[in-house]
């Protein structure tokens, strides 16, 4: 059994190209009974985030099983397959299972470590199982994609520390707050980075946010993707009186949250503590505010300092988390080795016994009235040469799957005894095979 994956990342393809082939809960279980559908895909299954889309399938035929997945990308985007190579990679074998342990353990994500990643391959699994689209060897492969994704997370930490603006100030708002749960959060503007920061504090507990800016409709347009509320600029200051958390990232060229007004707004809220974040640059918040009882102020500097030191500890983590991995794939390796081979040695077996059958009725009608003792005896002696001469290409093949050639031993071997192996097409009988070369 061959596995492959063929997909598009943040890296690969912009956001445009991604769109285009990605596939959402409503057209998911369509899409994978389609591409199961081609006869040649014994198992598929298909991972589809905002920043990737990725296709796993497992096939008896390497380059028509890829033509498979091309054929199925290029029928489901209305893409040319010349265009959609030009933004794909293609992983086969070794490769692919490396690069799902890797993806699964958070170290091909656009943030290193991620730990939303792992819940979205788990997903891509469970839907897959569930449509009836997977086989044995993608079972297997997701599930001990999963327990590594996991293993890493414990044992190095790679997703303790917050590496992006977003995530440092969940970590401190939280570090200062003990817990987001339930919390209330102020955006002072209504840019990309203050709604990014707001999505990763929602998303670990806040229950409602408040938006405040000098466009009332770019306010309610962020208010609606946040499921939040809307406020007039000018009315931040009493809406600050029922926040917990206020980021603040405007354009504006001078401070527009003052000391005097927060003084004002501190009386009014009896003691209870504020966490206000500024990512502006030139700064929102005026520093005298930092000064006041019960405020805590950061501003861009403080998370950048942050970023760049957890940064560094999540790359030290993702050195440990690669041999992790070299050490899962050497395991996950020789158990597929073992599920290819197994195949092809019934296969000799059965090409051994069929000869040896067929001499041996020859044979035994050569030497016509044989007692039931010498039939045996002959018999016996069919049997010791025919396991014999099997046992070294077997005790070789055997080994050999446990290398990253296996595959490769495995098909030398159908081609020397030109073999029918259960489940995979009939070899054709010809001096040469041309193959189509994809990559």
């Amino acid at each position: 059994m061959l596995i492959a994956v063929v997909g598009l990342n943040h890296r690969t393809a912009p956001v445009e190209v991604r769109e285009k082939l990605s596939f959402s809960g409503e057209t998911l279980e369509g899409a994978l009974l389609q591409l199961k559908s081609y006869p040649v895909i014994q198992g598929c299954a298909i991972l589809s985030t905002c920043n990737r889309t990725e296709i796993y399938a497992a096939t008896m035929e390497m380059d028509e099983g890829l033509n498979a997945i091309w054929d199925f990308l290029s029928r489901s985007s209305g893409a040319d397959i010349s265009q959609i190579k030009n933004f794909t990679y293609c992983h086969t074998l070794y490769d692919t299972i490396r690069h799902i342990f890797r993806v699964a353990a958070g170290l091909d994500s656009m943030l290193l470590g991620e730990t939303q990643i792992l819940g979205q391959v788990r997903t891509a699994y469970q839907q897959a199982v569930e449509y009836g689209t997977t086989n044995r060897v993608l079972n297997m492969l997701f599930q001990q994609a999963i327990t590594i994704g996991k293993r890493v997370r414990t044992e190095t930490g790679i997703d303790q520390n917050a590496v992006s603006t977003g995530y440092a100030a969940v970590e401190l708002a939280r570090t200062h707050l003990c817990s987001l749960d339930s919390r209330t959060v102020l955006l002072v503007g209504a840019g990309k980075i203050s709604e990014l920061t707001a999505k990763h504090l929602v998303a670990n507990g806040v229950t409602s946010v408040i938006v405040s800016n000098r466009s009332f409709e770019r306010a309610e347009s962020l208010a609606t993707q946040l499921d939040g509320k809307a406020v007039k600029f000018n009315e931040m200051y009493r809406y600050m009186e029922e926040a917990d958390i206020v980021i603040s990232c405007t354009a504006a060229a001078h401070c527009v949250v003052r000391a005097a007004e927060m003084c004002r707004v501190m009386e009014r809220r009896n003691g209870r503590r504020i966490v206000m974040i500024d990512i502006a640059v030139p700064r929102d918040i005026e520093t005298e505010v930092g000064n006041i009882e019960g405020i805590t102020l950061y501003d861009i500097d403080d998370l950048k300092n942050i970023v760049g030191q957890n940064l560094e500890q999540r790359k030290k983590a993702a050195v440990i988390a690669e041999g992790i991995i070299e050490e899962e794939l050497d395991e996950f390796m020789r158990w597929l080795g073992m599920q290819f081979v197994v195949p092809t040695i019934t296969a000799l077996k059965q090409w051994g016994e069929k000869i040896k059958q067929k001499e041996l009725k020859r044979a035994l009608n050569r030497l016509g009235d044989l007692s039931e003792h010498d039939r045996k005896v002959v018999g016996s002696l069919a049997n010791s040469i025919v396991n014999q001469v099997l046992h070294l290409p077997v005790s070789k093949l055997k080994s050999y799957a446990l290398t990253t050639e296996g595959h490769l031993y495995t098909e030398i071997l159908q081609n020397l005894f030109d073999l029918e192996v259960a489940g995979q097409k009939p070899k054709k009988k010809t001096a040469s095979h041309p193959k189509e070369n994809l990559f």
